[in-house]
């Protein structure tokens, strides 16, 4: 019994009873028992105890400790390379977003009292000061983003059901793989590369994000359409060393931005664009008020091309549309104005019919002596601006714009306008230095067909409609007299018997980008006339699109339509095949051809379509 009180009383309370463990006769236990170990045992135990103190230290105070770690910092996007930019990982919410606005912009709004446009000093035009954003508050949870950003809270917002036939569907499906590539290899970038599963940027402003949000929305691709949203109110940010082209970025970016506000009634998309629209103006800072080309966005250095000292006629006269839109839409008169001077300085300049030479400098105001006249590259879109703007101002702009393009197509009429031997093809060609005969006719040059008819149908003579069918049948026939049944970039025509076909291709020129002119022509002949014969022309080329050009991660351009058997894929997705050409075959299959009313909005350039407003 003696010997087992004992035990209870000298053995138990070293495990059991922590008032009796700190006692001294249980430290000296604890000392016997430790010298009672060997040399290894003891150093497996302190290493075990190190082991221990360290895990503490790592998991329990570090994480509370370090204020970089904290949950409220990480981005749950963080994984995706989701922006161009090397500070796409800062925590945005904590950082002050300098903006260029312009002394009467939206951050002071013109009261009632303002003086009108006209009466403000020339000297107030470009005089731009820093402002200061506060900060904005970011939610970093990807699912309350997209869950926030629903289109539904807009006001405004337009109502699209979605697809309604198999051919939509098809075309649905063609955004959808070419997006998942782009999502995948090429986010936040501005081009996918969908062969090298790469990107390519030209600007660094995520160019396929912003040109493919109305082709998104139109479709009804909401969830896409709010991964796009996303990324531009948290990523797309516009003061950056950036060197931009103006017509360029005008027409994808500030136009994509535009549209979107217009479909979706997201005022965050005009904010966007008022941003850009400001770092923009500098370019109008020239002597002879003919904008330069190029501006740096972030310095607001604006200057001419590297590679001339003019600029395209086309890039100085397709921007109208969107900054009299901007101006509209912002309530800040200085974006019209500036482009409109543009307007009637081009008007004032001597022409050759109404025909422009394709290149004009930003000093002198003046075009390039014994340049080329054409209606493809360089100058196409100066024409198809002369009637758009008329349109986009409810017909009441200056009489001079609809009179410039009225006599520009007596111009094409009478000295560009060709019809080849044998199987009587019509096309439109070139001058060379201003007067020399060139029967080359672009690919670009395929918008005018539908550019014709919209005029037709808003008032402009027979002569308009007969020619663009005549154009239209053109266009189709450099589609199907390929093996591919795939346009070139450039078709030349025959004259005078110098080649076996009246359409022939040079090898140089057998390259196919995914372009749209040809399908936004289509679309017009559908949504004008209704004639479904415009819908099955446009099936026979889209088939052909998913046929010889469609890859494992999108779609890609390629070097050769001649030769099925060798296409030569070139590796290069361009931003219009989402935004343009993708976009017109999805109109163009409507069972609805007034989907997009063409009483009510106007297509820019690149397919991105504005209000109609009256003056």
């Amino acid at each position: 019994m003696d010997a087992k009180i004992e035990h209870v009383s000298v053995i138990l309370p070293v495990s059991n009873d922590p008032i009796i463990v700190g006692n001294v006769s249980s430290r000296k236990s604890l000392k016997r028992h430790w010298n009672q170990l060997s040399r290894f045992q003891k150093n497996l135990a302190c290493i075990l105890l190190a082991g221990m103190c360290i895990f503490y230290i790592i998991f329990f105070v570090l994480p509370f400790s370090d204020p970089s770690r904290s949950s409220d910092t990480i981005d749950p996007l963080e994984h995706i390379q989701i922006a161009p930019f090397k500070e796409r990982h800062e925590r945005f919410a904590s950082s002050i977003v300098k903006e260029i606005k312009l002394s009467d912009s939206l951050a002071n709004p013109p009261t009632e009292e303002a003086k009108p446009v006209d009466q403000q000093p020339e000297s107030n035009l470009m005089q731009l000061e820093i402002v200061q954003n506060e900060p904005k508050e970011i939610v970093d949870n990807e699912e309350n983003v997209l869950e926030e950003n629903r289109r539904v809270p807009f006001a405004g917002a337009r109502d699209f059901k979605g697809p309604t036939n198999d051919r939509q569907r098809a075309v649905v499906e063609a955004v959808q793989h070419s997006w998942k590539g782009y999502k995948e290899y090429a986010w936040g970038h501005d081009n996918l590369k969908p062969i090298s599963m790469g990107y390519s940027d030209w600007f660094g402003l995520g160019l396929t994000l912003v040109d493919s949000l109305d082709t998104l929305y139109i479709m009804d691709l909401q969830d896409e359409f709010d991964e796009a949203r996303t990324w531009i109110e948290k990523y797309l940010k516009f003061d950056v060393n950036r060197e931009v082209n103006l017509f360029e970025v005008t027409i994808r970016v500030v136009g994509g931005l535009l549209s979107a506000y217009h479909l979706s009634g997201d005022r965050m998309f005009l904010d966007k664009a008022v941003d850009l629209g400001n770092r923009l103006l500098p370019c109008f800072d020239s002597p002879s008020g003919i904008p330069f080309s190029d501006v740096n966005i972030g310095s607001l250095a604006a200057h001419a091309p590297k590679w001339s000292p003019d600029s395209s006629t086309s890039e100085v006269t397709t921007i109208q549309l969107e900054f009299r839109d901007l101006s509209r839409s912002s309530k800040n008169p200085i974006f019209e104005k500036v482009a409109s001077r543009v307007n009637l300085k081009i008007h004032e300049l001597d022409k050759n019919e109404g025909l422009v030479p394709i290149f004009i400098n930003a000093n002198t105001g003046q075009f390039r002596n014994f340049a080329t006249i054409s209606l493809g590259a360089r100058a196409d879109s100066y024409y198809e601006y002369l009637l758009k703007q008329w349109l986009q101002t409810g017909k009441k702009a200056d009489d001079y714009l609809i009179e410039d393009y009225q006599q520009s197509i007596r111009g094409v009429l009478n000295q560009l306008v060709r019809t080849t031997p044998n199987e009587k093809h019509v096309y439109v060609g070139e001058l060379l230095n201003g007067k020399d005969f060139k029967p080359k006719m672009d690919h670009l040059t395929c918008y005018l067909p539908g550019t014709l008819l919209l005029g037709y149908k808003n008032g402009m003579p027979k002569t308009h409609l007969r020619l663009a069918t005549d154009l239209l049948e053109t266009c189709y026939q450099t589609y199907m007299k390929q093996p591919t049944q795939l346009a070139p970039e450039i078709s030349y025509f025959n004259v005078n018997g110098e080649s076996e076909t009246d359409i022939y291709v040079k090898t140089n020129d057998a390259h196919n980008l995914l372009r749209p002119e040809f399908i936004e022509s289509l679309y017009y002949f559908y949504a004008i006339t209704g004639n479904r014969t415009y819908q099955d022309m446009g099936w026979t080329i889209f088939e052909a699109f998913n046929r010889y050009t469609k890859v494992k991660n999108g779609y890609t351009s390629i070097g050769n339509v001649k030769n099925p058997l060798n296409t030569r894929p070139r590796d290069m997705m361009e931003s219009f095949w989402l935004g343009e050409t993708l976009k017109y075959f999805y109109l163009l299959f409507s069972d609805d051809r007034n989907e997009i009313d063409l009483d009510k909005y106007v297509f820019n350039s690149e397919a991105h379509p504005l209000p109609m407003r009256e003056v």
